[in-house]
Formats: structure tokens, C-alpha cells, sequence
């Protein structure tokens, strides 16, 4: 119940976050402004060119959903970093104590309420593809559950790393060190460029170390031939969903670890 009402209670703050809300609705704007190729497509639409139109909308859905998703990894850790400094800087997380709360229940509740609110972000996502899909005429042939499970997943594990060096750091240098984090994943990805031999061996470790990510890309499913699909079965999404789950589950073990010998004391 504790961890419940934590949960909730931070789902609230986020909600009525000016700085947050902000961000959301200068997205959106810029997301209206797809709307106008949409339209255009569609309108232009025919027999003849209607294969290649269909694969040029997908096209630029999938690009819309990268964008989404990548702001949706910078909302997930910005609010795990935020959401937990904030109270320790306000030191409202000593009356919090005071209930009691145990510092690892504090910590869950925190991250769970991060977890709800980016489940609304990935709901208005999936909504947005669906529409943006129906303006143009076309039909996504991929199931709601891979747009819906796939960024969960990924934001659980950037909401994860945010939150375990926000027990160390502010925000800013957490928001530095996930950043550092997630170009370090792009760059030590088996299709990224080979590093120096003498590098190998650190690319390799790395490699193992860093969270694959890029396992966890929605926006690949967004094809019209279904070709990523088939290939993928559902035993795969699941090892896949699986990995990255697991990934968080460590990365909040290590938090919860680190947060038991943080003072609370204000900053």
C-alpha cells in the first residue's frame, strides 16, 4: 500500500510539472506538423503508385514514433533523476520516512510512479501512430502490443540508470551520465564501426556491460512487407522483453543499494 501511494503520489507531481508539461506540448506542435505530408500522401494516392505511397507513410511514422520514443527515453530518465533529487533537495522525503516508509519501498514507489506515467506517454504514443496511419489510408500490420511493451521496456531501463545515479548526483550530471550511456551503446553495437585492434577487447566488454537498446527499437516493426515481423516470433519478443526487464530489475537492485547509505539531508 505504501509503495502504491508513492507510486500514485508521484504520477500526481509529474502531471502538474509546468517545466514537464511544457515539453509535451511543444512535442506535440511539432508532431502536427507531420500532418500536412500525411494528407498530402493520401490525397495523391492511387492504384498505380499506392504500394509505394503506403511504404513512404510507413516511412515517415516510423521516423515520428524514433522521435517520440527517443524524447519518451529523455522523460524516463529525467523524471526518475528529477523526481527523486527533488525530494531529497526539498527534504520532504524525511517526512516520508517519518510514516515509515523503508528507504527501498521510498525508492520502488518513486520508480513505479515513473514507470505509470511513462505507460500514459507510451499509450498516447501508440494512439498517435494509429491515427497518423488512419489520416494517410494506411493499415499498420504489426500488433499494439510490440508499440506498447517494447518502449516500456526501454524506458524501464533508462528510468533504471537515471535513478541509481541520482542516489549519487544531481540531475544534471545524471542527465550527463545517461547521455554519455546512450551514445556509448550506439557506438558498441555489432553494426557500428569496428574500433581500433587494441580497442577490440574494450568495445567486446562494453558491449556486454551496456544495456542493448537497440533490441528494444519499436519503430523497426513499422513495415508494410512484415518481413522484421516473421522473423521475429513471439519467443523471440519475449527473450528480448525478457533481457531488457531483467536489465532494469539489476540496474533498480544497484539503486535501492546505493540509496541505503545516502544522507537525507538536504543538499
Amino acid at each position: 500500500m505504501k509503495i502504491k501511494t508513492l507510486a500514485f503520489s508521484t504520477l500526481e507531481s509529474f502531471l502538474h510539472n509546468r517545466l514537464l508539461l511544457l515539453v509535451l506540448i511543444l512535442a506535440i506542435c511539432l508532431l502536427t506538423l507531420t500532418l500536412y505530408p500525411l494528407l498530402q500522401a493520401k490525397a495523391h494516392t492511387t492504384g498505380e503508385n499506392q504500394q509505394a505511397m503506403a511504404s513512404m507513410v510507413l516511412e515517415l511514422i516510423s521516423q515520428v514514433m524514433a522521435f517520440a520514443s527517443g524524447l519518451g527515453t529523455l522523460l524516463a530518465a529525467w523524471g526518475a533523476a528529477d523526481g527523486l533529487n527533488s525530494e531529497l533537495k526539498s527534504g520532504t522525503v524525511l517526512a516520508v520516512m517519518a510514516r515509515p516508509v523503508k528507504r527501498w519501498e521510498f525508492l520502488l514507489g518513486k520508480y513505479l510512479g515513473v514507470m505509470l506515467f511513462m505507460g500514459c506517454y507510451v499509450l498516447v504514443m501508440l494512439a498517435l501512430s494509429y491515427a497518423m496511419a488512419g489520416l494517410a489510408g494506411v493499415h499498420l500490420q504489426v500488433s499494439p502490443l510490440v508499440l506498447v511493451l517494447y518502449p516500456l521496456v526501454r524506458y524501464a531501463i533508462y528510468a533504471a540508470i537515471a535513478m541509481f545515479f541520482a542516489t549519487l548526483t544531481n540531475t544534471v550530471a545524471t542527465m550527463g551520465a545517461v547521455f554519455v550511456i546512450a551514445m556509448g551503446i550506439e557506438f558498441v553495437a555489432p553494426r557500428s564501426p569496428a574500433w581500433m585492434p587494441k580497442l577490440a577487447w574494450l568495445k567486446t566488454a562494453l558491449y556486454y556491460v551496456l544495456p542493448s537498446t537497440n533490441l528494444l527499437t519499436e519503430d523497426r516493426f513499422l513495415s508494410l512487407r512484415q518481413a522484421a515481423i516473421k522473423q521475429a516470433t513471439w519467443q523471440d519478443h519475449a527473450i528480448s522483453l525478457a533481457y531488457g526487464l531483467d536489465f532494469a530489475l539489476i540496474i533498480v537492485l544497484f539503486a535501492m543499494w546505493s540509496f541505503h547509505y545516502r544522507t537525507l539531508r538536504k543538499d
